[in-house]
C-alpha cells in the first residue's frame, strides 16, 4: 500500500517538500496518545532475542535511524513509535545555517537511492540543545547527536566549532558523533586525515567530559566510504589509540562510476552524496576491514545501503553491533522497521548463534582463523 501511495503521491512532490510533510505527519501522530499507543504496538513490536548492548547502552534492538532525517530533534518520539530503537539526530553545526540552495535532494528511484547536497541545514547547536533539554520522552529511545562543522568557519578554526557543539549537546546525548565525512561542506573530508582528526577528537572528548562530569558520553566518528583502504586502517588505529567508543561506517559516497546506476543520467550527474542500495557493497567492505583491524575493542555501526533484514544480518556478521538506515525508509515506508525486526529475529533463530552478540564479526573471524 505504501509503495502505491509513494508512486501516486510522494513521487510527484519535490523530495524535500515530501520529506518535510512526512516529518510533520510523524510528529502529529506521536502527539495523539491513543494513536501513538496503537501505532507503537503495531509498528514497533519488541523481540527479546534482539536486545542489544553497545558502548554501555541498552537497546531493544540493534537497528536505528541514521542522521539526516531528523536534523533538529523534532520527531524523536514519532520515529521511535515507528520502530527505530535509536535515533541519530543532526547533523548539527555550531551555528545555524540554511544549507545549500535548493534543489538539493534527488531521488534515483530505479536505483533505490538518493543524492543529497543539503549542506548541513539545521537550526544550530544552541537551538537543538534547548529542544533536547526541554524534551519529555514518551518512549525510551537512545538518542545520538551527530555534530559537524559550520560552513563559514575556516578549517583552522574547525576544532573550536566542534567543541562549541559538544559543550552544548553532550549533556543531552546518549552518544555523540563527530561527522567529518559529508561531501557537502567544503574541506570537511580533509579532517579525516589523522593529523587533523587526532586533535579534533581529543578536543571533543575533553569537552564532553568537562560538561558532563560523572558520565562518559560515548564518542564516535563517522567516516566516508571513499577513503582509501590504508586511510580506513589509519582511522581505525587512531580510534583505538584515543580510546574512542565507536566508528560509524559509512557516510554517503561521491562515487558514481562502476555502480551500475539506472536512473536518468542527468540525475546521476548531480553533485552531492549518493546513499541507498548502490552504496551497499563498499559500505560493507569498509565495515569488514574495520572489524578485522579493531576487533571487539571498538563498537562499529554499519550504515549505507541497508534495505532489509538480511542486510542487517550481514552487517552484524561483518562486525557491526548497531546498524542504521535512512534511504530505504523513503522507499519502504512506516512498516520498514517492523519488517526488519521480524526478519532479523527469524534469521537469528535459524542461525548457529545464541545471541546477536555472538554473531557480531563472526564472518570476519572465520576468515582470519
Amino acid at each position: 500500500m505504501y509503495k502505491l501511495f509513494f508512486r501516486l503521491f510522494f513521487q510527484r512532490m519535490d523530495p524535500e517538500d515530501a520529506h518535510h510533510l512526512a516529518v510533520r505527519w510523524i510528529r502529529l501522530a506521536a502527539r495523539v496518545p491513543v494513536l501513538r499507543t496503537f501505532l507503537a504496538a503495531a509498528l514497533a513490536p519488541r523481540y527479546r532475542e534482539l536486545r542489544t548492548e553497545a558502548f554501555g547502552l541498552r537497546l531493544h534492538s540493534p537497528f536505528g535511524l541514521a542522521a539526516g532525517f531528523d536534523k533538529n530533534a523534532i520527531a524523536i518520539d514519532g520515529l521511535s513509535m515507528l520502530g527505530f530503537d535509536h535515533v541519530e539526530i543532526g547533523t548539527v553545526t555550531g551555528e545555524p545555517q540554511p544549507g545549500n540552495p535548493r534543489q538539493r535532494l534527488f531521488r534515483l528511484v530505479p536505483d533505490r537511492a538518493l543524492i543529497n547536497r543539503m549542506g548541513f541545514n539545521n537550526e544550530g547547536s544552541l537551538a537543538v540543545a534547548a529542544r533536547l533539554a526541554s524534551r519529555t520522552a514518551v518512549f525510551k529511545t537512545v538518542v545520538g547527536v551527530n555534530i559537524g562543522k559550520t560552513k563559514v568557519v575556516p578549517e583552522e578554526e574547525a576544532v573550536g566549532d566542534y567543541v562549541k557543539s559538544a559543550e552544548r549537546l553532550a549533556p543531552h546525548a546518549d552518544y555523540l558523533v563527530v561527522n567529518v565525512s559529508s561531501p557537502n561542506t567544503p574541506g570537511l573530508r580533509d579532517l579525516q586525515a589523522t593529523e587533523a582528526l587526532r586533535p579534533l577528537l581529543s578536543a571533543v572528548r575533553e569537552a564532553a567530559d568537562r560538561v558532563v562530569p560523572g558520565r562518559r558520553v560515548p564518542l564516535l566518528v563517522k567516516i566516508a566510504p571513499d577513503l582509501a583502504d590504508e586511510d580506513v586502517d589509519a582511522v581505525a588505529d587512531l580510534a583505538v589509540e584515543l580510546g574512542l567508543d565507536g566508528i560509524i561506517a559509512t557516510n554517503t559516497t561521491i562515487a558514481r562510476e562502476s555502480l551500475g546506476l539506472k536512473a536518468e543520467p542527468s540525475l546521476v550527474k548531480e553533485t552531492g552524496g549518493l546513499s541507498g542500495a548502490p552504496l551497499k557493497a563498499r559500505s560493507l567492505e569498509v565495515l569488514r576491514r574495520l572489524y578485522a583491524r579493531v576487533g571487539d575493542r571498538i563498537t562499529l555501526v554499519g550504515v549505507g545501503g541497508v534495505e532489509d533484514a538480511e542486510d542487517v544480518w550481514q552487517r552484524i556478521l561483518a562486525g557491526a553491533s548497531l546498524v542504521q538506515g535512512y534511504s530505504a525508509f523513503i522507499y519502504e515506508g512506516p512498516f520498514w522497521a517492523r519488517a526488519l525486526h521480524k526478519g532479523l529475529a527469524a534469521r537469528l533463530r535459524t542461525s548457529p548463534y545464541a545471541t546477536l552478540a555472538d554473531a557480531v564479526g563472526a564472518a570476519v573471524k572465520r576468515e582470519t582463523v
